[in-house]
């Protein structure tokens, strides 16, 4: 039985070529995901722990946002003399190190990074935990000077002598580069500026009297634990408003922070490898039960030459383990290449990563063979059970295996069972309150759905394919009548054919529903809630300094400037929680910028000194009144008590919020938190001064500021809709994939569908049917098997889509659309995709020999 199956293998492996390529795409993006996100960490940790000071002192992180309010918390410099006279410090530093300054050259161009890193300003202290050190000029000094990275500096052209202008939160500075420094670790990909460290404090702080942190050398022989224990004990009662870590608690801190990233990179690849396997099992499935019915006189006479069922099932589980070993091998080393590729593409957006120094540990080939064997091996299940199941009169009678195994109706009732269930939780999902439980019933309600699609599949294919068929016969005649029977002769390989294309088709038909709806709502609420003329922001939110308010304000036929900040706070409620969220502060004049709905009070009560405005629904679920006084917890350590002066409708903050829809007065803010950015300016034309006439005026004032926009209403749309696109930019790609295995599975299925009725199709041409009418028989019989996947992908997908919708409404996107373009190009595309999938079968079968076609066997 083992020469058998491997003669079997070795006889077939043309035909398994396509099933192996599924199988190297899946365990490829398994195994790159990996070997990726293990160099990375592997690489920062390295970096992490050579850049690390034995131990810091930092003020403490709770609830810190710098990217949305552009705060920077510090701590006093003179706490580096406290430092330093703790026994077994050998050296201490006040460090100053600001993330997101601006640096521009003189043309006001951007220096700094394309890749959304951050620019880094600091101190200048040269130690051995230094990143880089001065390749040439020399380091700064005095306020005028500044040393740059090379990197930085070789992308923006910049050299020994050039003048740039560098905003920071205090305010905007000039200085000349004086040096160019090199990396001496890996370079993240962020820009390095530094300057003297004598003025570093009053130039990105505003004050020489601040630092953001204290780094501290231990003497020869002083283990670091113990130093940060004495440095804890000299801090006395004040230790509880710092962070002291050791280098080691350092790094690991870094590598959690990085960790996320690192996650939203291997999710998607392993979404990508999700998809291949999902889809390579219908592929597979069909590949092994055609290779089955084709085999059944061999299967039989096996049978009857005294192999028992357990030996066939064996010998078909045994091909398919044979075919993800191949294919799981493939797949590794696909993988490696696959991680070279992204850490080289890592290497073009400004993050150096060695490849030579690329991790390959031992989970990743084992995940590899995992995968590649399972997969393959579960998709021949079924069909080494119905092999089993040939009879040795089989070998007589020839019949196919296809008949063997349970009828249609049993999947009908399966799959109406289980479809049930699935509807049952979309339903529950479309009628729920609450957006947790409705997206775990929307989870559910996808999963359930789908599986009964696939279950029923086969039942739907007669019925479907004869309408979508239906214009064969009149346009295409006989050829045409052939096509259309061919797809309904065995419903079950037509609907695993099928379900390859409707499983990607489903996915990007009900993202494309949400995204538009998405996209619609925003559209609603921007023209409800907008009404500023113009909104002044980064385009990507990053807040800007406080010098673009001050010039926007004094732009000839600029009228009202509202201000909007962004912070984090935690709300102590009534009902005993502690809710950690964002809010938002803005200046006077609210109401004639922003357009809000209120249940109570208004703008004035909401914006008063001492209060704040939250959503109505969110204030009734926590026991909140107007009136309420509720302790407020602000970044630094700061608390408060603010009263709630006004309740809004959550529709109508939803756009510019938060949880709880939280918004108070810009002085409220500057009380308990100041040295905030602003994130958004709403700006409305002078009386007399047409907003047309006004924007080129706003333009030309902030081109020193590159970083910021000037947008209208249209503009805002298309800000929003860019940042829905990058999501269905994913799925698009998601989607690619799955239509590339799929034509796969199409080719696999029609180029084993002409072996099969190879001695028909010699009988067929015997009787007149020409080469061009045979190709065209199977393109016919291709694009309907096609359109009837992309059917049931696109109905599917619409309903998904539509569930979706519900649970967006529950966070104010009410607004419902169907992209009507996008599902008339899937329709269109897929009838390509049988055409395309059907050149090779039908090609093939054309060059037939007409003679040994009728004689085969």
């Amino acid at each position: 039985m083992l020469k058998a199956t491997l003669r079997s293998f070795l006889a077939h492996k043309g035909r398994l070529a396509l099933s192996a390529l599924a199988v190297i795409l899946s365990v490829a993006f398994v195994a790159g995901s990996l070997i990726f996100s293990d160099t990375v960490s592997r690489t920062f940790d390295r970096l992490f722990a050579s850049t690390a000071a034995d131990v810091s002192v930092q003020p403490k992180r709770d609830l810190v946002s710098a990217r949305a309010s552009g705060a920077v918390q510090t701590l006093p410099a003179a706490l580096r003399d406290r430092v330093a006279r703790v026994p077994g410090v050998a050296a201490a530093r006040a460090d100053v190190q600001v993330r997101n300054v601006v640096v521009v050259d003189r043309h006001n161009r951007p220096v700094g990074p394309t890749n959304g890193a951050p620019t880094l300003a600091g101190a200048w202290y040269p130690t051995r935990h230094s990143p880089v050190e001065p390749a040439s000029g020399h380091a700064p000094r005095g306020p005028g000077e500044a040393l740059l990275d090379a990197d930085t500096a070789g992308r923006g052209h910049v050299r020994i002598g050039d003048t740039l202008t560098v905003q920071a939160q205090p305010g905007t500075f000039r200085v000349r580069v004086a040096g160019i420094a090199r990396f001496t670790t890996t370079n993240s990909g962020a820009a390095l500026l530094y300057l003297d460290p004598a003025v570093a404090g009053r130039q990105l702080l505003g004050s020489p009297a601040r630092a953001t942190g204290i780094s501290v050398d231990a003497a020869e022989g002083v283990p670091a634990d113990r130093l940060r224990q004495r440095v804890v004990a000299a801090l006395g009662a004040d230790a509880g408003a710092y962070d002291v870590k050791t280098a080691r608690e350092q790094a690991r801190s870094a590598a959690a922070s990085l960790g996320t990233f690192l996650d939203v990179i291997k999710y998607v690849m392993l979404g990508f490898a999700g998809v291949a396997l999902l889809v390579g099992v219908f592929l597979i499935v069909n590949t092994f039960s055609m290779l089955i019915a084709q085999r059944t006189r061999e299967l039989g006479l096996l049978r009857a030459l005294g192999a028992d069922r357990r030996q066939v099932r064996r010998s078909v589980l045994t091909e398919a383990l044979l075919l993800g070993l191949v294919g799981s091998t493939l797949g590794l080393a696909a993988g490696i290449g696959l991680a070279f590729g992204l850490i080289r593409l890592m290497g073009a957006f400004g993050t150096n990563l060695a490849a030579a120094r690329m991790v390959l540990g031992w989970g990743t080939p084992v995940a590899a063979y995992v995968v590649g064997l399972g997969v393959t091996f579960v998709a021949a299940w079924l069909p080494a059970r119905r092999a089993a199941a040939v009879s040795p009169m089989a070998a007589l009678a020839d019949a196919e295996v296809a008949a063997v195994g349970r009828p249609l109706r049993a999947r009908g009732i399966a799959g109406a069972a289980v479809g049930t269930a699935g509807a049952a939780a979309l339903a529950g999902c479309a009628a729920a309150t609450r957006i947790a439980p409705a997206a775990a019933l929307l989870g559910v309600g996808v999963t359930l759905t789908l599986i009964a699609t696939v279950v029923a599949g086969p039942l739907l294919v007669r019925p479907v394919i004869r309408v979508l068929g239906g214009a064969f016969p009149v346009l295409f005649g006989a050829v045409g009548r052939m096509s259309r029977r061919n797809a309904l002769r065995n419903p079950r390989r037509t609907g695993a054919t099928a379900a390859a294309l409707m499983v990607g088709l489903a996915l990007v038909s009900g993202m494309s529903v949400a995204s538009a709806s998405m996209s619609a709502s925003f559209d609603q609420r921007i023209d409800r809630t907008l009404g500023a003329d113009f909104t002044v922001q980064n385009a990507n939110f990053i807040p800007f300094t406080r010098q673009v308010a001050d010039r926007v304000a004094a732009t000839r036929g600029a009228g009202l400037v509202v201000p909007q900040r962004l912070t984090r706070i935690a709300l102590r409620l009534p009902d005993g929680r502690r809710v950690e969220t964002g809010a938002t502060a803005y200046g006077t004049g609210l109401d004639d910028v922003v357009h809000i709905d209120y249940a109570r009070g208004g703008s004035a009560a909401a914006l008063a000194d001492g209060h704040l405005a939250m959503d109505a629904t969110f204030a009734r679920d926590h026991g909140v009144r107007p009136g309420s006084v509720l302790p407020v917890d602000f970044p630094g350590g700061r608390r408060a008590r603010l009263t709630v002066g006004a309740l809004t409708e959550q529709a109508a903050t939803e756009g510019f919020g938060n949880q709880g829809g939280v918004f108070f007065g810009l002085g409220t803010l500057e009380r308990y938190a100041p040295g905030g950015q602003d994130s958004a300016l709403y700006v409305d034309a002078a009386p007399g001064t047409r907003p047309g006439d006004l924007r080129p005026r706003l333009e030309r004032t902030l081109a020193p500021y590159p970083q910021v926009q000037v947008r209208d209403q249209t503009d805002y749309k298309k800000l929003v809709h860019d940042q829905i696109g990058v999501l269905l930019y994913l799925v698009y790609a998601l989607l690619g994939l799955a239509i590339v295995i799929a034509v796969l599975g199409v080719v696999n299925t029609l180029a084993l569908s002409v072996v099969e009725r190879t001695r028909e199709i010699g009988l067929l041409r015997a009787i007149g049917l020409g080469r061009r009418q045979l190709r065209r028989m199977i393109r016919l019989e291709s694009v309907v098997i096609a359109v009837f996947g992309a059917v049931l992908g696109l109905a599917l997908g619409l309903v998904w889509g539509v569930c979706m919708q519900r649970v967006l409404a529950l966070r104010g996107l009410t607004a419902f659309a169907i992209p009507w373009g996008t599902i008339v190009a899937v329709v269109a595309g897929s009838a390509v995709v049988g055409i395309v999938a059907a050149l090779l079968p039908a090609l093939r079968a054309s060059r037939m020999n007409v003679l040994a076609a009728i004689a085969h066997e």
